[in-house]
């Protein structure tokens, strides 16, 4: 399939207009009544706008409250308090019990007895009578043996109703169980046994067999609906493929000396070639493009995004091995030691105070209207932007007149949002007695981050200095400071001393040599790791992988609405007969929300992984993905997802434990409710939801980051305030990202912007790392810089292209092979020639040499 085929996701109208609109910095607070209005005249209809309204409705004795989502009521009735931080801690995954349970759909529910039963029919005639529990480790593995051996039969039944013996062997034969614990601890002995027996490589062969049967796709094209039934034997061959990959992936204290060997050995088989002379993460790719290019709309996709992800989460690496690569990667270049460890530092972060919901400004004004003796000024802030900034232009009668005791605190962390606290209309109070200014400045006890300095940043410096008071420049030279005044000799070396040379620099350097002196510094080494493998087979559809990916995930976003030509991402989770009673329609619901979530999770969480490890390898396999990922517009795809009430999404409560595996099949089943399916779950937040937005947050800042092109997206989107409701999220590691993406953008704002939103600024200034030459907070001189999306991306990708023909491309490098002139050497090469050779010389001397007449007489004349 040729990458034209695939069509890059147009996503129209993704930011909504009401979104849209940058605050004007006179008054904010216009935005933000705007938006509620907006949303008081989706739900009711409010013509008027929401100042008429409201106070009509509280002259009837109306709670001006119902008009908000019902989120917002329940921030509001936090007005008097802080609202908690959330209890979240960051990893590559959930916890194995959790992860175990989203790999099936609450409609599969029934097939869990249907395994069961298929085991038992079959074991009873092996064990006579007795369980597997009891059975000796070798007459399981006979047992086991007698399963791989049925799965070659020709019979398509015959070897589902085997694959699901061994499915329910690796779900933890649950029937003879009494507990969770017992049903995990089962599991990981069957799953460790299944793969000692040889049952992976079996059910990838069948597997290859499944993608390849042209009659199930074909039959599914033509099907106007398709259902579970449809990928019925698929979906058993991943599950089993799943539980090996995660449980084998998992590592815990008590693991057996061999289990440690097996599972290492598990990990180079995935990540190397061994399967078709490609890793088995291409198969599921293949499938993955094979699905939105709707050739296999019956293939379980969330099951296949599952796997894809933990099989790149197992062969790569997670967060803290990414980590420990690093480090190794910058000793092994000699480079200084990181200044600190990046994953300690976030989960030491404290979240700030969340924002103030629009409709308690609109009360809180309403409010100051008709109580007020004497005026004070609209709040100019929102969301995280404090109230106490003064302007130094502004005369001191208007000082005196917005002068509140409450401004003199200025603290960022843990203090009470003015908008959150009890709004008590009382004459204003004399002014303070006048302080010391030290006593107004809370100072922070100390940045998280060390700051950082490039190369490049001193020597801009440099010149500009050297332009200033010397009147020319000596190019790249940051040694020489002849002439330079003593306080840019203290400069340059504070700069020199926060100097940090990353990997990325130093590689970009030496493709640089490489291409300039390709004969002269010989072939690169390649050293072959997993990442490496991954990339080289990657790279001749990466374009459809990344398409194929992005469409998925704007299928499953929350935001998205159906189309007619959108991708059906349900195949997997609709039963065979849709239901029939409210009780049921709402299960299924919940189920199909939870389906989506759980895609979202996957794909941002490989999304995210591959540009880690591909940066972490080399630079521009990184640039190559990330370019993929902006030219199917994952900029505005991710703005969009984030375009949409964040707290409701983060606190959803689409899931049912009592139906989550592995507890349904171990507990005995309540009868549910209309009332029960409602309520949900008690948890403060969704993990999976929490963990998505930060990926995808995570995903935007490396899109970005040092890419005025990308930067200028962002400013063009309107993305400000769309990130600036995520920071409602009190959640550390949101919050930092977050305000990342807001940092690069701030200097393009405007000076009104940054005045009326101080509080971001400060947060921003608190939260994320500094570069010392960065003017972030000013935008000095930006309008003089120009912003040529299309140069900046043709360059960087003509530096793509030529990494990627010098290092990937043979024939290229046969160009530069040396050529043998000499007659004698060139004869005396030795030439391989066939074993049965010598057995039939003389027969060739024969037919080729003496019953060819020769012209010998020819060579002598002239041509």
């Amino acid at each position: 399939m040729q990458a034209e085929d695939m069509e890059v996701p147009i996503i129209n109208n993704l930011i909504d207009n009401g979104d849209r609109q940058k605050p004007k910095g006179k008054d904010v607070f216009k935005d933000q009544q705007k938006e509620s209005e907006h949303y008081a005249n989706s739900r009711g209809g409010c013509g008027s706008g929401v100042e008429s309204v409201v106070s009509q409705l509280e002259g009837r004795g109306f709670d001006p409250q119902l008009l908000q989502p019902p989120w917002a009521r329940h921030l509001s009735c936090q007005s008097s308090m802080e609202s908690p931080n959330l209890e979240f801690e960051y990893g590559d995954t959930d916890t194995l019990t959790a992860e175990l349970s989203e790999l099936y759909s609450y409609t599969e529910e029934p097939e869990f007895a249907l395994n069961r039963d298929y085991f038992e029919e079959d074991f009873r005639t092996h064990a006579r009578g007795r369980r597997w529990i009891e059975l000796t480790v070798e007459e399981q593995r006979a047992y086991v043996m007698r399963l791989l051996d049925a799965l070659e039969v020709t019979d398509r039944d015959k070897r589902l109703k085997v694959a699901r013996a061994i499915l329910y062997l690796a779900q933890g034969v649950f029937d003879e169980c009494d507990t969770e614990v017992d049903v995990l601890h089962w599991s990981r002995h069957n799953v460790f046994l299944l793969y000692d027996m040889g049952i992976f490589t079996a059910l990838l062969e069948l597997l290859s067999m499944e993608i390849d049967n042209n009659q199930a796709c074909s039959s599914a094209v033509r099907k106007p609906a398709i259902s579970l039934a449809d990928s019925t034997e698929l979906r058993v061959l991943l599950s089993i493929m799943y539980l090996m990959v995660e449980t084998i992936r998992v590592q815990t204290e008590d693991d057996r000396p061999e289990w440690r060997t097996a599972r290492e050995a598990f990990k180079n088989e995935l990540g190397s070639p061994l399967y078709n002379g490609e890793p088995f993460a291409l198969l599921l790719f293949t499938m993955v493009t094979k699905f939105c290019s709707m050739n296999a709309p019956h293939f379980p996709m969330k099951k296949v995004l599952l796997l894809l992800w933990k099989t790149i989460l197992f062969t790569l690496g997670g967060f803290e091995e990414l980590q420990e690569m690093k480090v190794r990667g910058r000793e092994r270049l000699n480079l200084p030691p990181l200044p600190e460890d990046s994953i300690k530092v976030v989960r030491a972060m404290r979240a700030a105070s969340p924002p103030a919901s629009a409709m308690e400004l609109i009360e809180q004004q309403q409010q100051q209207k008709r109580g007020r003796r004497s005026r004070r000024p609209l709040v100019k802030q929102d969301s995280l932007d404090t109230y106490n900034e003064r302007d130094p232009f502004k005369n001191d009668d208007a000082r005196d007149e917005e002068e509140d005791p409450e401004d003199t605190d200025s603290g960022i962390e843990g203090e009470v949002d003015p908008m959150d606290r009890d709004v008590i209309i009382q004459p204003p109070p004399p002014p303070p007695p006048l302080r010391p200014p030290t006593e107004r400045v809370n100072f922070p006890k100390g940045l998280p981050w060390a700051p950082k300095v490039r190369e490049k940043d001193i020597e801009h410096f440099l010149e500009t200095s050297r332009n200033k008071f010397i009147g020319f420049t000596l190019g790249n030279d940051i040694e020489t400071l002849v002439g330079l005044p003593r306080p840019i000799h203290e400069s340059v070396k504070t700069l020199k001393q926060h100097k940090y040379v990353s990997i990325a620099e130093v590689q970009i350097k030496r493709e640089d040599e490489l291409q300039q002196c390709p004969l002269t510094l010989g072939e690169e080494e390649v050293e072959e790791t997993s990442a490496e493998m991954l990339y080289l087979g990657m790279l001749p559809n990466l374009s459809q992988y990344v398409i194929a990916l992005l469409k998925l995930l704007l299928a499953a976003a929350p935001t998205s609405k159906a189309k007619t030509d959108s991708i059906n991402i349900l195949a997997d989770v609709l039963p065979e007969e849709m239901p029939i009673t409210v009780l049921q329609s709402m299960k299924l619901g919940i189920d199909v929300n939870r389906h989506k979530e759980i895609i979202v999770k996957a794909i941002s969480a490989l999304l995210l992984l591959l540009l880690k490890h591909y940066k972490l390898n080399h630079i521009y396999q990184f640039e190559i993905v990330s370019q993929h990922l902006v030219f199917a517009n994952c900029i505005p795809l991710i703005l969009k997802f984030f375009n949409q009430n964040i707290m409701s999404y983060i606190s959803a409560k689409n899931s049912i434990c009592v139906l989550d595996f592995p507890h349904c099949v171990v507990h005995e089943m309540p009868e549910l409710t209309a009332e029960s399916l409602e309520a949900g779950d008690s948890n403060q937040f969704c993990w999976r939801n929490l963990f998505s937005c930060i990926n995808l947050l995570r995903i935007l800042n490396k899109l970005t980051k040092w890419k005025h092109s990308r930067t200028m997206m962002l400013v063009v989107f309107k993305s400000a305030p769309i990130l600036k409701r995520a920071l409602k999220v009190k959640q550390a590691m949101m919050q930092l990202y977050v305000l990342k993406l807001l940092k690069i953008q701030t200097k393009y704002l405007g000076r009104q912007w940054r005045k009326s939103n101080m509080k971001t600024m400060s947060a921003i200034y608190q939260k994320v790392r500094h570069r010392l030459n960065d003017d972030w907070a000013y935008g000095n001189d930006i309008d003089a810089r120009p912003w040529d999306f299309q140069a900046e991306e043709c360059a960087l990708r003509e530096s793509i292209e030529k990494f990627n023909s010098r290092r990937y491309d043979r024939s290229r490098n046969g160009e530069f092979a040396p050529v043998d002139n000499c007659l004698q050497s060139v004869l005396g090469q030795r030439v391989d020639l066939p074993e049965d050779f010598h057995y039939s010389y003389e027969m060739w001397l024969e037919r080729e040499v003496f019953s060819q007449p020769i012209q010998w007489e020819g060579l002598l004349q002239n041509p």
